[in-house]
């Protein structure tokens, strides 16, 4: 996905809520050898999306080990940042100083920001948005229904499960290939991560299970 084409895909957020009718409801200190990162806060991410680059990042500057994710999922295949396909940036930001006054992070302040990587010749999107109210992800529910192939109630029901979730929780689509999790923050604010690996409907019979426990994984590295 190219970083001109998620742009447009946030931007239509509140379009897609509107359609579905949803039910509402690395910081900037990457992990080093000598210690974790600084807890997840909705200030921590903004402050790191307004640092990046509007062209993107050759580096996501969250602290994702997606290799040590990847084995804890059973997950064969070398893995390293960027796309399979694409020259595309690894990492892009929304939000923060970004948003336009229409747009659905500016109308709930928040900040996204959108990490790529690989494992093996799957593709594996991992996007971290932090927001001031939920939820969250609604931001996310075109995101979502692209990666995952939903029909409009597919991601209505989706959304809705994703919104009640409790912080850890893990939801898979029905696809099996795209997972959220909410995510507990160090202070005031709601958070989820959303991964997806590969395209829909793809992988072993086991794949909707590893996709739920990559994405577990990452969401514990930053927590």
């Amino acid at each position: 996905m190219t970083h001109a084409r998620h742009r447009l895909l946030i931007a239509t957020a509140l379009t897609a809520l509107t359609a579905v009718t949803l039910v509402t409801g690395c910081q900037s200190d990457a992990r080093g050898t000598g210690g974790g990162a600084a807890p997840l806060s909705l200030s921590g991410l903004t402050t790191t999306a307004d640092g990046m680059s509007d062209v993107g990042e050759s580096t996501c500057p969250l602290p994702y080990d997606v290799a040590e994710a990847a084995k804890g999922a059973g997950l064969n295949g070398a893995t390293a940042a960027g796309s399979v396909e694409d020259d595309m940036p690894v990492a892009t930001a929304e939000g923060g100083k970004r948003a336009r006054p229409w747009e659905p992070l500016a109308k709930n302040p928040g900040a996204l920001v959108s990490c790529t990587f690989r494992i093996g010749e799957d593709d594996v999107q991992v996007h971290t948005v932090a927001t001031r109210k939920p939820q969250a992800i609604a931001p996310l529910a075109p995101v979502v229904q692209t990666l995952s192939g939903s029909s409009v109630d597919e991601l209505a029901g989706y959304m809705k499960k994703a919104g009640d979730a409790e912080p850890g929780d893990v939801v898979v689509t029905d696809s099996g290939n795209v997972a959220a999790v909410r995510l507990k923050l160090d202070g005031d604010g709601d958070a989820y991560l959303l991964v997806s690996l590969g395209e829909a409907g793809t992988g072993s019979p086991d794949h909707r299970q590893q996709v739920g426990d990559l994405a577990g994984a990452l969401a514990g590295q930053v927590q």
